[in-house]
């Protein structure tokens, strides 16, 4: 099995990380006067640069998740840390990543932008990794295998065979995806960080957490990989508004357990209630805040639904996803509002 110093780039091996005045000085202490960064010194609450560091956010985090900080890094959003990802093992024009199509489309744009091959390997029709075809198509430039586990869009867990087997036998770094654990009957691999040196493990505060809008992505991984992506991640990358947002919000345990098990509850109800729908051909097992469902024409029940006032995702394109729609859980009033609208159309 390659090491993770292995897999880099040398570019990234040689960098040396640019050291911010935060950086340099970390001691927070009230009577010392900061005159060493170039800040306007009038307090507004956003005058000064922000924890390079987040280690508020982190000391939270690592309590809800139990894992050391020195396993966390924080992330532009999610889409910040899968792009550092690539930037850190993907040599352009030389290596490839290799992704499960239908899954989160960012993968393969943000390949495309570092110029890196993407290899596709479609999920079986039960939407389950293909793990011996992947380790076909995978040669030693196959530096990434994304894992969109619960998956994105068809809404089902992997299995943690396939799951382990590909941890062990893919010779590059294991990225599982976890946007929607908080909403799965499976574990996440957190509690299994330790065994794998190739694994890394995303999740965000979008989701169950109702953070979307701070935009606040998380990675976990060894302290070898952390330590590699804070070398090449932006000094300030998430700033003082965000950090003090999320600090808030996360020490709300209780308003977040509600809200969970409110879509989990909803949930159901949508699944029951979506099964007397004619022309619904087919609904899928889902262990996210979503629902993929197949109907008889995907296209012109979407474009019925946007005159009812209602808008889904409309997926027909993405592969084995054909006349299939993507209807994300809302609150109960609009749960209800989607079924009166589906029930109507023609």
């Amino acid at each position: 099995m390659a090491t993770v110093q292995d897999l880099l780039r040398p570019s990234i091996k040689a960098l040396k990380a640019y050291s911010s005045a935060r950086d340099e000085f970390q001691e927070e202490t009230s009577n010392m006067v900061f005159i060493d960064a170039n800040e306007n010194p009038f307090n507004n609450g956003v005058n000064r640069y922000p924890d390079p560091q987040q280690n508020e956010v982190k000391n939270i985090l690592s309590e809800i998740k139990n894992v050391s900080k020195s396993n966390i890094l924080l992330g532009n959003g999610s889409d910040e840390v899968l792009d550092l990802l690539v930037r850190a093992f993907c040599e352009p024009n030389q290596d490839n990543i290799i992704i499960l199509p239908p899954t989160y489309g960012m993968y393969e744009v943000l390949a495309n932008l570092n110029a890196v091959e993407t290899r596709k390997v479609l999920l079986s029709e039960d939407f389950q990794p293909e793990s011996d075809q992947i380790l076909k198509v995978a040669d030693a430039n196959s530096k990434i295998l994304f894992l969109c586990s619960p998956n994105n869009p068809s809404g089902n867990s992997f299995s943690d065979n396939e799951v382990e087997t590909l941890l062990k036998k893919f010779e590059g770094i294991v990225v599982i995806d976890e946007a929607y654990i908080d909403f799965s009957t499976q574990d996440s691999w957190l509690h299994r960080l330790e065994e794998f040196p190739n694994l890394v493990i995303t999740q965000t505060l979008s989701k169950a957490y109702g953070m979307a809008g701070i935009r606040l992505g998380i990675c976990y991984a060894s302290e070898e990989i952390i330590k590699v992506l804070n070398t090449i991640k932006p000094p300030y990358n998430i700033n003082v508004l965000t950090q003090n947002k999320a600090v808030e919000l996360l020490k709300q345990t209780d308003v977040i357990d509600t809200e969970i098990d409110s879509i989990l509850i909803e949930r159901s109800q949508l699944i029951s209630d979506l099964k007397s729908i004619a022309y619904i051909e087919k609904i899928y097992p889902s262990d996210t805040n979503f629902v993929l469902v197949k109907v008889d024409d995907a296209t012109k029940r979407y474009n019925q639904l946007i005159k009812e006032g209602v808008v889904v995702r409309n997926r027909t394109t993405q592969p084995l996803c054909e006349n299939c729609l993507r209807l994300t859980v809302g609150t109960p009033s609009e749960n209800k509002t989607l079924i009166t609208a589906l029930t109507k159309l023609q």
